[in-house]
């Protein structure tokens, strides 16, 4: 089995930044065994991509990108209430999401229209409207990068936190994620109390106690791309920045500053707050700067119309510290930057 390696190749489809960077060598791979074998030969400095939609590339990347493209939705057990599946992580996230509805798991259709592929899901345990990834992992393969061997993280293992995982932190650059495995429930169970569905299914002539886990999916893709521009036409990550977390003595000293701040209580204690309002309230969006610019419709979107992310991240560095100036938050920027 022979994988070409290109040279010199253009990484702008694969970004949707759409960031004119250029790798010194590239190739796609489909299966572990074919990752094993461009890895035992390579001694350049290594990238995986997979949707490109959670990355901010600063220039050209002077070793090897894979582009991880290792398919399969596959059904490991199944009972009354339950189904285990196991996906490879080239699989489009949203893909996914809609084949599992279709065939009956049901889990994430909260998550449907979130970008990208199925391997970068756990490295930031993507989250939308009340779900998170790690409601429904059992567990996550990877080929570790030391001896090239299969290894197997655990839920428990993987160490999820609010867009983060052990893969941002202690494993960060030992593993290559392969596949990922999901415990869905084959009885619906909605969730509509987070954000807007319940109002926008009310709004839009749904029967809230008739609901199916389809309709969810359909309200939420119906809002999220009234808010969020087509990466195709207005290049962007999605939410440039996390919601940052602040404890309740700091949520009450923001309150008094800003009565109208958009927070969500957590299990810990801690309150979520919404990051695109608090750059809203400080009046940015739809400003620019060089070749960026804020969404005119979600401050938390920045939009890059030039070939590098120069302008891009310099807007981010000044919103940054104008939310750090006016309430002493540190906006955390939520994409890669590599």
């Amino acid at each position: 089995m022979s994988i070409t390696i290109a040279q010199d190749y253009s990484l702008r489809p694969f970004n949707t930044l759409a960031v004119a960077a250029r790798a010194a060598h590239f190739c796609k791979v489909q299966s572990v065994l074919e990752l094993q074998q461009v890895l035992a030969q390579n001694t350049d400095p290594l990238l995986i991509l997979g949707g490109g939609s959670n990355l901010v590339l600063t220039g050209d990347f002077p070793g090897l990108v894979i582009l991880n493209r290792i398919p399969g939705i596959e059904m490991l057990e199944q009972t009354a209430d339950q189904v285990l599946i196991r996906v490879g992580a080239g699989e489009i996230w949203d893909h996914l999401v809609e084949t599992c509805v279709a065939r009956g798991w049901f889990g994430l259709e909260n998550l449907s229209w979130i970008p990208g592929s199925v391997g970068a899901a756990p490295i930031q345990n993507i989250g939308a409207y009340g779900v998170e990834l790690k409601d429904v992992v059992e567990c996550v393969e990877t080929l570790c990068l030391e001896d090239l061997l299969p290894r197997t993280f655990s839920a428990r293992q993987c160490r999820f936190g609010y867009r983060d995982s052990v893969f941002k932190r202690s494993e960060q650059g030992r593993h290559i994620i392969t596949h990922v495995q999901l415990r869905l429930s084959r009885q619906p169970s909605l969730h509509l109390d987070y954000g807007e569905i319940r109002r926008c299914a009310e709004q839009w002539g749904y029967d809230i106690a008739q609901l199916t886990p389809l309709d969810v999916r359909q309200i939420i893709i119906r809002i999220r791309s009234a808010k969020l521009p087509d990466p195709a036409t207005a290049p962007n990550v999605g939410s440039f920045f996390k919601n940052p977390l602040v404890g309740a003595a700091d949520f009450e000293r923001i309150k008094a500053d800003a009565p109208g701040v958009v927070a969500y209580p957590q299990a810990d204690g801690t309150l979520k707050l919404a990051a695109g309002w608090l750059i809203d309230q400080l009046g940015w969006k739809g400003r620019r700067q060089g070749c960026a610019r804020v969404h005119d419709r979600q401050a938390l979107v920045l939009i890059n119309e030039g070939s590098s992310s120069h302008d891009l991240l310099e807007l981010a560095g000044n919103i940054q510290q104008a939310v750090l100036q006016r309430w002493g938050i540190e906006l955390e920027i939520e994409p890669s930057v590599v």
